[in-house]
């Protein structure tokens, strides 16, 4: 009997809760799918959805269209390196479309639809492989990038992604939330591996082309399944038997088990050579004083043994670095290596080493932008002549480029020579000339015995022309204008021959060598 307290309040005994037993939490889990079947299944427009995706996932002229225009975008943003137009690619892709139809078809067992689909997938693909190819192999740019690169080595953590990517594409199609499928279309990335297959395909780099190629099958193969999972999780009712049912979920589960074991191998060797970057990193560093100052070291973990190279700025010139490094760092990696350590000694002054290192820095980062500057300009020089870009003269000492045009239909030589002004402007502290093909001359006209405005400007582009392509000029007019005319012309340094004749103007002609 409950005993009363000082108070004369009555104390009960609190009872100990009885642990949930297998009855309660079956119940429980009864009552969550009936919930999950009448408010979340019996809400749900499963006609409209199917008609929606399917009318979406099926080969069509605007199909077609859109893949050959993504596909084009997406490999002129990886040529130039451009993760901008390399996304604008990705919003235009219509490829997450049949991707997404062939899950519902997986999932209603609607055999024609997934063979449609299979087809628009098939065709839409391989447009855009070659589509790619064919401009790579008419580009002066076949150089692996950045961008191409980021495309050739997928992991684990690409199939995590399409994995998300896939359930909420899925989810948004399901519950009318169709504006998300944008950001599914970046996340997935569809059209920039297949655009980097078709790299591969046209510069022969089977490398870049496998690499590529099991990135897009990866993405292609998780969204698919994972769209067919979603459906029937939201109630999308399968012609299939039970039978029938679990075999497919089971090869569902064996595909995603298949994809995931190579991938996640592929993100261990990655982790594997982040750490040991670290490791080297942290070896080159203690060889040295703690006033030396190391560069990034560079690792090339392709060859054997691992090659290592790197810059020091030191007070302490050390003769034995290389050899000490590479046996710490063997024994620590397990792999045999080879390393080279350029030494920079500096003064005992406190800050020495960190000012010589930025001073390298600034060097090496103003070696880079000029080359970049220099292989801007001869690839925009070779296109405004219409020539190959081996066919321009670069003189890096003197700071000169030249290339000799090719003859361009409608354009005459004062569009040669603003071509040229206008490079020139891009590329200051360059001298650009452009040697323009052997045109007509324009007429002088003249102001009494001296050129007009109009006159002016011909003998200003007359003596750009015969500068640039070394020719003489021969002139025919009146006496007292020819006088200052053929001075101007042989003060530039040009073989200048005239003739007297009467008349208002002065014509001007090429006398050939």
């Amino acid at each position: 009997m409950p005993e009363a307290s000082e108070t004369g309040a009555v104390e009960v005994e609190a009872k100990p809760r009885p642990p949930l037993s297998r009855n309660t939490l079956l119940r429980a889990l009864v009552e969550l799918q009936t919930w999950w079947r009448e408010a979340i299944v019996g809400q749900t427009d499963h006609a409209r959805t199917i008609e929606n995706v399917r009318v979406e996932s099926l080969l069509t002229s605007r199909y077609i269209f859109m893949t050959l225009m993504s596909a084009g975008i997406a490999i002129l943003g990886l040529l130039l390196s451009s993760p901008a137009v390399v996304i604008g690619a990705m919003l235009l892709s219509p490829l997450m479309n049949p991707i997404i139809g062939t899950g519902f078809a997986l999932a209603t067992g609607d055999t024609h639809w997934l063979r449609r689909c299979g087809k628009a997938l098939a065709v839409g693909s391989a447009l855009a492989v070659l589509f790619c190819a064919l401009i790579v192999v008419s580009s002066p740019l076949q150089t692996v990038t950045a961008e191409i690169a980021a495309r050739t080595r997928p992991n684990l953590f690409d199939l995590l992604v399409a994995l998300f990517s896939a359930l909420a594409g899925s989810y948004a199609l399901i519950r009318g939330r169709e504006g998300t499928i944008v950001g599914v279309a970046i996340a997935t990335a569809l059209m920039p591996p297949l655009a980097v297959v078709g790299f591969g395909l046209a510069t022969a780099n089977w490398t870049v082309f496998g690499g590529a190629l099991g990135l897009f099958i990866t993405n292609l193969v998780t969204i698919a399944l994972t769209a067919a999972v979603m459906a029937r999780i939201y109630g999308y009712r399968s012609g299939l038997t039970e039978r029938q049912s679990r075999l497919q979920s089971l090869v569902i589960v064996t595909v995603f088990v298949a994809l995931a074991v190579p991938l996640g191998f592929s993100l261990r060797t990655i982790a594997w050579e982040a750490n040991g970057q670290r490791i080297v990193n942290q070896e080159v560093a203690d060889a040295f004083t703690k006033r030396a100052r190391v560069d990034q070291p560079v690792v090339d973990w392709d060859v054997e043994p691992v090659a290592i190279t790197a810059s020091v700025f030191t007070p302490e010139f050390r003769a034995d670095a290389d050899a000490e490094i590479a046996r710490r760092l063997e024994r620590r990696l397990g792999r045999p290596v080879t390393v080279t350590v350029d030494q920079f000694q500096v003064g005992t002054d406190p800050g020495a080493a960190e000012q010589a290192a930025l001073a390298q820095a600034r060097a090496r980062e103003a070696a880079e932008a000029s080359e970049r500057q220099i292989a801007d300009l001869a690839q925009n020089l070779a296109l405004i002549a219409g020539v190959e870009r081996n066919d321009v003269m670069v003189d890096r000492e003197s700071r000169r480029a030249l290339a000799t045009a090719r003859p361009l239909e409608g354009l005459r030589l004062a569009g040669y020579r603003e071509l040229e002004r206008r490079l020139g402007r891009t590329t200051p502290g360059w001298t650009v000339q452009l040697r323009p093909p052997l045109q007509p001359l324009p007429t002088i006209t003249l102001d009494g015995d001296k050129p007009d405005d109009s006159g002016t400007q011909a003998l200003s582009l007359i003596e750009w022309a015969a500068r640039r392509t070394g020719n003489p000029v021969a002139l025919s007019g009146p006496e007292a204008a020819l006088a200052p005319l053929v001075a101007r012309l042989e003060l530039a340094g040009i073989q200048v021959t005239s003739r007297a004749e009467p008349g208002s103007i002065v014509t001007a002609t090429w006398t050939l060598n």
